[in-house]
Protein backbone atom coordinates (compact mmCIF):
# COMPACT_ATOMS: atom_id res chain seq x y z
CA UNK A 1 0.00 0.00 0.00
CA UNK A 2 1.35 3.20 -1.63
CA UNK A 3 -0.22 6.69 -0.22
CA UNK A 4 1.07 10.44 -0.53
CA UNK A 5 -0.29 12.70 2.01
CA UNK A 6 -0.36 16.26 2.03
CA UNK A 7 0.41 17.77 5.30
CA UNK A 8 -1.17 21.12 5.90
CA UNK A 9 -0.27 22.18 9.96
CA UNK A 10 -2.45 25.73 9.30
CA UNK A 11 -2.49 27.82 12.36
CA UNK A 12 -3.05 28.07 15.70
CA UNK A 13 -2.94 24.46 17.18
CA UNK A 14 -2.99 22.73 14.04
CA UNK A 15 0.61 22.29 13.72
CA UNK A 16 0.55 20.55 17.55
CA UNK A 17 -2.75 17.78 16.56
CA UNK A 18 -1.41 17.00 12.80
CA UNK A 19 1.99 16.03 14.53
CA UNK A 20 0.07 13.78 16.88
CA UNK A 21 -1.90 12.29 13.34
CA UNK A 22 0.92 12.15 11.33
CA UNK A 23 2.72 10.11 14.16
CA UNK A 24 -0.37 7.61 14.61
CA UNK A 25 -0.43 7.17 10.56
CA UNK A 26 3.56 6.45 10.52
CA UNK A 27 3.02 3.75 13.06
CA UNK A 28 0.35 2.48 10.46
CA UNK A 29 2.84 2.11 8.00
CA UNK A 30 5.29 1.02 10.13
CA UNK A 31 4.32 -1.84 11.25
CA UNK A 32 2.16 -2.98 8.46
CA UNK A 33 5.22 -2.32 5.45
CA UNK A 34 2.85 0.31 4.19
CA UNK A 35 4.52 2.61 2.38
CA UNK A 36 2.98 6.00 3.37
CA UNK A 37 4.58 9.16 1.80
CA UNK A 38 4.28 12.72 3.84
CA UNK A 39 4.99 16.17 2.44
CA UNK A 40 4.26 19.38 4.39
CA UNK A 41 2.73 22.78 2.66
CA UNK A 42 1.45 25.97 3.59
CA UNK A 43 -2.37 27.13 4.28
CA UNK A 44 -4.14 29.53 5.95
CA UNK A 45 -2.19 32.37 7.92
CA UNK A 46 0.49 30.81 8.01
CA UNK A 47 0.78 31.14 4.09
CA UNK A 48 -0.39 34.46 4.38
CA UNK A 49 2.86 35.25 6.46
CA UNK A 50 5.25 33.48 4.29
CA UNK A 51 3.70 33.60 1.07
CA UNK A 52 1.03 36.20 0.68
CA UNK A 53 -1.72 34.29 0.01
CA UNK A 54 -3.74 31.76 2.38
CA UNK A 55 -3.44 28.84 -0.89
CA UNK A 56 -0.12 29.46 -2.48
CA UNK A 57 -0.16 27.87 -5.74
CA UNK A 58 2.45 24.87 -4.82
CA UNK A 59 0.21 24.04 -1.83
CA UNK A 60 -3.06 23.47 -4.27
CA UNK A 61 -0.66 21.70 -6.90
CA UNK A 62 1.13 19.73 -3.97
CA UNK A 63 -2.18 19.31 -2.63
CA UNK A 64 -4.20 17.73 -6.06
CA UNK A 65 -0.71 15.35 -7.04
CA UNK A 66 -1.61 13.54 -3.32
CA UNK A 67 -3.87 10.91 -2.29
CA UNK A 68 -5.13 12.56 0.51
CA UNK A 69 -4.64 15.82 2.76
CA UNK A 70 -4.25 15.86 6.31
CA UNK A 71 -5.44 19.52 7.67
CA UNK A 72 -4.52 21.09 11.07
CA UNK A 73 -6.76 24.45 11.11
CA UNK A 74 -6.84 27.43 9.73
CA UNK A 75 -7.65 31.21 11.04
CA UNK A 76 -6.35 33.66 14.29
CA UNK A 77 -7.67 37.07 15.10
CA UNK A 78 -4.26 38.72 13.19
CA UNK A 79 -5.72 38.29 9.92
CA UNK A 80 -9.39 39.55 10.54
CA UNK A 81 -8.32 42.68 9.21
CA UNK A 82 -7.38 41.48 5.97
CA UNK A 83 -9.55 41.56 2.46
CA UNK A 84 -11.89 38.69 2.70
CA UNK A 85 -10.42 36.94 0.02
CA UNK A 86 -6.92 36.78 1.99
CA UNK A 87 -8.47 35.67 4.96
CA UNK A 88 -7.23 32.18 6.25
CA UNK A 89 -11.05 30.96 5.69
CA UNK A 90 -11.24 32.11 1.57
CA UNK A 91 -7.86 29.54 1.40
CA UNK A 92 -9.77 26.86 3.04
CA UNK A 93 -12.90 27.26 1.39
CA UNK A 94 -11.17 27.13 -2.33
CA UNK A 95 -9.37 24.24 -1.37
CA UNK A 96 -12.37 22.05 -0.68
CA UNK A 97 -13.75 23.39 -4.33
CA UNK A 98 -10.89 22.73 -6.09
CA UNK A 99 -10.66 19.11 -4.68
CA UNK A 100 -14.19 18.77 -5.38
CA UNK A 101 -15.04 17.35 -1.99
CA UNK A 102 -18.68 17.91 -1.43
CA UNK A 103 -19.72 15.65 1.22
CA UNK A 104 -18.24 16.32 4.89
CA UNK A 105 -18.53 13.26 6.95
CA UNK A 106 -18.15 14.11 10.85
CA UNK A 107 -19.24 11.35 13.39
CA UNK A 108 -20.34 12.35 16.84
CA UNK A 109 -19.38 9.86 19.20
CA UNK A 110 -20.31 9.62 22.86
CA UNK A 111 -17.01 7.21 24.57
CA UNK A 112 -18.12 6.00 28.21
CA UNK A 113 -14.88 6.83 29.59
CA UNK A 114 -16.01 10.64 28.97
CA UNK A 115 -19.66 10.79 29.06
CA UNK A 116 -19.49 12.36 32.43
CA UNK A 117 -17.80 15.70 30.62
CA UNK A 118 -21.02 16.74 28.72
CA UNK A 119 -23.57 18.80 30.48
CA UNK A 120 -26.15 16.00 29.79
CA UNK A 121 -26.60 12.74 31.78
CA UNK A 122 -25.06 9.81 30.87
CA UNK A 123 -28.45 7.92 30.55
CA UNK A 124 -29.28 10.48 27.60
CA UNK A 125 -25.56 10.12 26.20
CA UNK A 126 -25.69 6.14 26.25
CA UNK A 127 -25.52 4.34 23.08
CA UNK A 128 -25.01 8.25 20.96
CA UNK A 129 -23.46 7.56 17.46
CA UNK A 130 -24.13 10.18 15.05
CA UNK A 131 -22.85 10.47 11.24
CA UNK A 132 -23.50 13.79 10.18
CA UNK A 133 -23.48 14.34 6.25
CA UNK A 134 -23.19 18.14 5.20
CA UNK A 135 -22.94 18.98 1.96
CA UNK A 136 -20.14 21.00 1.24
CA UNK A 137 -19.70 23.18 -1.63
CA UNK A 138 -23.15 24.59 -1.91
CA UNK A 139 -25.80 27.04 -0.16
CA UNK A 140 -24.96 30.09 1.43
CA UNK A 141 -21.35 29.35 1.73
CA UNK A 142 -20.67 29.05 -2.34
CA UNK A 143 -23.95 31.19 -3.59
CA UNK A 144 -23.45 34.13 -5.98
CA UNK A 145 -24.95 36.53 -5.80
CA UNK A 146 -23.61 38.27 -2.15
CA UNK A 147 -22.17 41.36 -1.47
CA UNK A 148 -23.39 44.71 0.32
CA UNK A 149 -25.95 47.31 -1.34
CA UNK A 150 -26.25 51.33 -2.00
CA UNK A 151 -27.68 51.31 1.59
CA UNK A 152 -25.33 49.69 3.52
CA UNK A 153 -27.06 45.74 3.84
CA UNK A 154 -25.86 42.77 2.94
CA UNK A 155 -26.68 39.99 0.85
CA UNK A 156 -26.01 35.96 0.17
CA UNK A 157 -27.66 33.63 -1.73
CA UNK A 158 -28.82 30.16 -0.87
CA UNK A 159 -28.64 28.06 -4.17
CA UNK A 160 -28.86 24.15 -4.70
CA UNK A 161 -29.29 22.07 -7.92
CA UNK A 162 -31.18 18.62 -7.47
CA UNK A 163 -27.90 17.35 -8.48
CA UNK A 164 -26.22 18.72 -5.71
CA UNK A 165 -28.55 17.52 -3.10
CA UNK A 166 -28.52 14.15 -4.73
CA UNK A 167 -24.98 13.37 -4.56
CA UNK A 168 -24.83 13.74 -1.29
CA UNK A 169 -28.00 12.08 -0.23
CA UNK A 170 -26.36 8.95 -1.98
CA UNK A 171 -23.24 8.84 0.00
CA UNK A 172 -25.36 9.53 3.75
CA UNK A 173 -28.06 6.51 2.18
CA UNK A 174 -24.56 4.76 1.81
CA UNK A 175 -23.25 5.34 5.13
CA UNK A 176 -26.45 3.95 6.36
CA UNK A 177 -26.42 0.47 5.20
CA UNK A 178 -23.06 0.00 6.43
CA UNK A 179 -24.78 1.32 10.04
CA UNK A 180 -28.27 1.13 11.86
CA UNK A 181 -29.87 1.96 7.93
CA UNK A 182 -31.52 4.92 9.27
CA UNK A 183 -31.21 8.26 7.28
CA UNK A 184 -32.36 11.61 9.18
CA UNK A 185 -32.70 14.51 6.57
CA UNK A 186 -32.39 18.20 8.06
CA UNK A 187 -34.09 21.36 6.26
CA UNK A 188 -35.92 24.05 6.72
CA UNK A 189 -38.88 23.32 4.04
CA UNK A 190 -41.74 25.12 5.80
CA UNK A 191 -39.99 28.39 4.81
CA UNK A 192 -37.32 27.89 2.09
CA UNK A 193 -37.59 27.16 -1.56
CA UNK A 194 -33.75 25.46 -1.60
CA UNK A 195 -35.14 23.35 1.60
CA UNK A 196 -38.20 22.19 -0.37
CA UNK A 197 -36.14 21.29 -2.87
CA UNK A 198 -33.73 19.39 -0.63
CA UNK A 199 -36.39 17.64 1.01
CA UNK A 200 -38.10 16.56 -2.58
CA UNK A 201 -34.38 15.32 -3.78
CA UNK A 202 -33.82 13.23 -0.77
CA UNK A 203 -36.94 11.52 -1.16
CA UNK A 204 -36.51 10.74 -4.79
CA UNK A 205 -32.68 9.60 -3.71
CA UNK A 206 -34.73 7.11 -0.84
CA UNK A 207 -36.27 4.91 -3.33
CA UNK A 208 -33.34 3.52 -4.13
CA UNK A 209 -32.70 2.35 -0.96
CA UNK A 210 -35.72 0.39 0.48
CA UNK A 211 -33.86 -1.06 3.16
CA UNK A 212 -32.85 2.46 4.97
CA UNK A 213 -35.60 4.12 6.66
CA UNK A 214 -35.93 7.80 5.94
CA UNK A 215 -36.94 10.63 7.85
CA UNK A 216 -37.60 14.63 7.45
CA UNK A 217 -37.50 17.23 9.95
CA UNK A 218 -36.82 21.30 10.50
CA UNK A 219 -33.74 22.63 11.49
CA UNK A 220 -34.82 23.83 14.55
CA UNK A 221 -36.66 20.89 15.88
CA UNK A 222 -33.52 18.60 15.25
CA UNK A 223 -31.50 20.90 17.20
CA UNK A 224 -33.44 20.51 20.01
CA UNK A 225 -34.33 17.05 19.54
CA UNK A 226 -30.41 16.08 19.35
CA UNK A 227 -29.92 17.12 22.64
CA UNK A 228 -32.86 15.48 24.27
CA UNK A 229 -32.79 11.75 22.81
CA UNK A 230 -29.20 11.92 20.71
CA UNK A 231 -29.08 8.03 20.89
CA UNK A 232 -32.21 8.03 18.48
CA UNK A 233 -30.06 9.26 15.76
CA UNK A 234 -28.02 7.47 13.36
CA UNK A 235 -27.11 9.10 9.48
CA UNK A 236 -28.08 13.26 9.35
CA UNK A 237 -27.79 14.44 6.12
CA UNK A 238 -28.44 18.57 5.15
CA UNK A 239 -26.86 21.54 3.63
CA UNK A 240 -23.90 23.23 4.18
CA UNK A 241 -24.74 26.00 6.63
CA UNK A 242 -27.37 23.57 8.65
CA UNK A 243 -24.58 20.82 8.69
CA UNK A 244 -21.59 23.29 9.83
CA UNK A 245 -23.91 24.60 12.92
CA UNK A 246 -25.36 21.13 14.08
CA UNK A 247 -22.10 19.03 13.64
CA UNK A 248 -20.39 22.07 15.84
CA UNK A 249 -23.62 21.71 18.26
CA UNK A 250 -23.10 17.69 18.88
CA UNK A 251 -19.80 18.34 20.73
CA UNK A 252 -22.29 18.90 23.68
CA UNK A 253 -22.79 15.23 23.77
CA UNK A 254 -18.74 14.13 23.30
CA UNK A 255 -17.38 16.63 25.41
CA UNK A 256 -15.69 18.63 23.26
CA UNK A 257 -14.61 20.12 20.05
CA UNK A 258 -11.64 18.63 20.49
CA UNK A 259 -13.00 14.98 20.03
CA UNK A 260 -14.31 15.51 16.86
CA UNK A 261 -12.68 14.42 13.17
CA UNK A 262 -14.11 14.93 9.97
CA UNK A 263 -13.70 13.57 6.68
CA UNK A 264 -14.50 15.68 3.13
CA UNK A 265 -14.68 13.55 0.27
CA UNK A 266 -16.43 12.74 -3.13
CA UNK A 267 -13.68 14.70 -5.06
CA UNK A 268 -10.43 13.09 -6.32
CA UNK A 269 -8.58 13.92 -3.48
CA UNK A 270 -10.06 13.38 0.60
CA UNK A 271 -9.51 15.86 2.81
CA UNK A 272 -9.46 15.05 6.69
CA UNK A 273 -9.10 17.54 9.25
CA UNK A 274 -10.46 17.72 12.92
CA UNK A 275 -13.63 20.40 13.58
CA UNK A 276 -12.05 22.24 16.39
CA UNK A 277 -10.59 25.07 14.73
CA UNK A 278 -7.28 26.83 15.36
CA UNK A 279 -7.78 27.54 18.86
CA UNK A 280 -5.16 30.67 19.17
CA UNK A 281 -5.56 31.18 22.86
CA UNK A 282 -4.21 27.94 23.88
CA UNK A 283 -1.75 27.69 20.72
CA UNK A 284 1.23 26.61 21.26
CA UNK A 285 0.60 25.74 24.79
CA UNK A 286 0.76 21.90 24.35
CA UNK A 287 -2.72 21.46 26.03
CA UNK A 288 -4.65 21.05 22.66
CA UNK A 289 -6.84 17.53 22.37
CA UNK A 290 -5.06 15.29 19.64
CA UNK A 291 -8.36 13.07 19.19
CA UNK A 292 -10.13 14.82 16.61
CA UNK A 293 -7.15 14.91 14.39
CA UNK A 294 -6.12 11.16 15.62
CA UNK A 295 -9.72 10.41 14.30
CA UNK A 296 -9.72 12.02 11.26
CA UNK A 297 -6.56 10.13 10.25
CA UNK A 298 -8.77 6.88 11.33
CA UNK A 299 -10.79 8.36 8.72
CA UNK A 300 -8.21 8.59 6.26
CA UNK A 301 -6.81 5.17 6.44
CA UNK A 302 -10.78 4.03 5.91
CA UNK A 303 -12.07 6.56 2.97
CA UNK A 304 -9.10 7.21 1.31
CA UNK A 305 -7.13 3.82 1.69
CA UNK A 306 -9.93 1.30 2.47
CA UNK A 307 -8.03 0.13 4.98
CA UNK A 308 -10.74 -0.66 7.21
CA UNK A 309 -8.93 -3.08 9.93
CA UNK A 310 -6.60 -0.26 10.72
CA UNK A 311 -9.13 2.38 10.94
CA UNK A 312 -11.10 0.44 13.47
CA UNK A 313 -7.50 -0.03 15.20
CA UNK A 314 -7.18 3.58 15.58
CA UNK A 315 -10.49 4.33 17.37
CA UNK A 316 -9.72 1.14 19.44
CA UNK A 317 -6.56 2.94 20.56
CA UNK A 318 -8.40 6.54 21.12
CA UNK A 319 -10.93 4.77 23.35
CA UNK A 320 -8.55 2.67 25.50
CA UNK A 321 -6.45 5.81 25.83
CA UNK A 322 -9.62 7.70 27.09
CA UNK A 323 -10.52 4.71 29.34
CA UNK A 324 -7.58 4.77 31.45
CA UNK A 325 -8.09 8.34 32.12
CA UNK A 326 -5.50 9.90 29.68
CA UNK A 327 -7.15 12.81 28.67
CA UNK A 328 -6.46 16.32 28.01
CA UNK A 329 -7.61 19.74 29.27
CA UNK A 330 -10.73 20.31 27.58
CA UNK A 331 -12.20 17.09 29.02
CA UNK A 332 -10.37 17.55 32.69
CA UNK A 333 -10.26 21.62 33.55
CA UNK A 334 -9.84 21.35 37.18
CA UNK A 335 -7.57 18.27 37.49
CA UNK A 336 -4.05 17.27 36.24
CA UNK A 337 -4.63 16.77 32.48
CA UNK A 338 -2.13 15.43 29.73
CA UNK A 339 -0.42 17.30 27.20
CA UNK A 340 -1.15 17.43 23.58
CA UNK A 341 1.99 15.35 23.04
CA UNK A 342 1.79 13.06 25.76
CA UNK A 343 -2.20 11.89 24.96
CA UNK A 344 -0.73 11.81 20.84
CA UNK A 345 2.08 9.08 22.24
CA UNK A 346 -0.14 6.96 24.58
CA UNK A 347 -2.70 7.05 21.65
CA UNK A 348 0.04 5.76 19.20
CA UNK A 349 1.81 3.28 21.35
CA UNK A 350 -1.78 1.20 22.09
CA UNK A 351 -2.07 1.28 18.50
CA UNK A 352 1.50 -0.11 17.77
CA UNK A 353 0.36 -2.71 20.17
CA UNK A 354 -2.87 -3.79 18.79
CA UNK A 355 -1.08 -3.58 15.79
CA UNK A 356 1.79 -5.52 16.76
CA UNK A 357 -0.49 -8.18 18.45
CA UNK A 358 -2.39 -8.67 15.43
CA UNK A 359 1.24 -9.33 13.11
CA UNK A 360 1.64 -11.63 15.52
CA UNK A 361 -1.64 -13.27 15.13
CA UNK A 362 -1.15 -13.69 11.20
CA UNK A 363 2.79 -15.09 11.74
CA UNK A 364 1.47 -17.76 13.64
Amino acid sequence: MKLKIAVLPGDGVGPEVTHEAVRVLRTVSEVNGYDFQFREYPVGGAAVVADGHPLPQSTLEGCLASDAVLLGAVGGPQFDQLPVVLRPEAGLLKLRKALGAFANLRPAIVYDAVAHCSPLRPEVLRGTNILFVRELLGGLYFGEPRGRDENGGAYDTMRYSPAEIERVAKIAFEQARHRRKQVTSVDKANVLECSRLWRQTVSEVARDYPDVKLEHTYVDSFAMQMIATPSRYDVVVTENLFGDVLSDESAVLSGSLGMLGSASIGGAVGLYEPVHGSAPDIAGQNMANPVGAIASAAMLLRFTAGLHRDADDVQTAIARVLQKGIVTADLRPQQKAASTSEAGKEIERTLADLLGQRQAYHAV
